[in-house]
């Protein structure tokens, strides 16, 4: 027998990054991130309960940089789900599957993700004082 050098199957090299499949990836990785961001908001949630002093250890994590950072990529996976989570609910119903209907949906899933995002923290912010 002579050896195929060959892949089997296509993989990674050979095709270009489209954004359904960019999508699809990040929908998955941000559904991993918010069962992990979920375990901080309830050590916040635990600690508010538990006592001021717990509580303060909590609140000078989330407000020190890299609490700031993992909140903000909650936020971002958060409403990234959500928007693409509301297109699969279209696919579901069997709408939205034209090729250009998915890329402008797709782009639609980002832009919605920015800009809910950014008004939350905008808005969060403003609320400070």
């Amino acid at each position: 027998m002579a050896s195929n050098k060959r892949p089997l199957s296509p993989h990674l090299q050979v095709y270009k990054p489209q954004i359904t499949s960019v999508l699809s990836i990040t929908h998955r990785i941000t559904g991993v991130g918010l069962g992990l961001g979920t375990l901080l908001i309830a050590w916040w949630l635990i600690a508010l309960a538990a006592s001021p002093d717990s509580f303060a250890v909590a609140q000078g994590f989330m407000g020190s940089i890299i609490g700031r950072i993992l909140l903000l990529g909650f936020t971002l996976a958060l409403f990234f789900h959500l928007a693409n989570g509301i297109r699969h609910l279209f696919w579901d119903a069997g709408r939205g599957f034209e090729l250009g209907t998915v890329t402008k949906s797709g782009w639609a899933v980002v832009v919605a993700t920015v800009a809910l995002t950014a008004l939350t923290w905008i808005a969060a912010y403003a609320m400070r004082g």
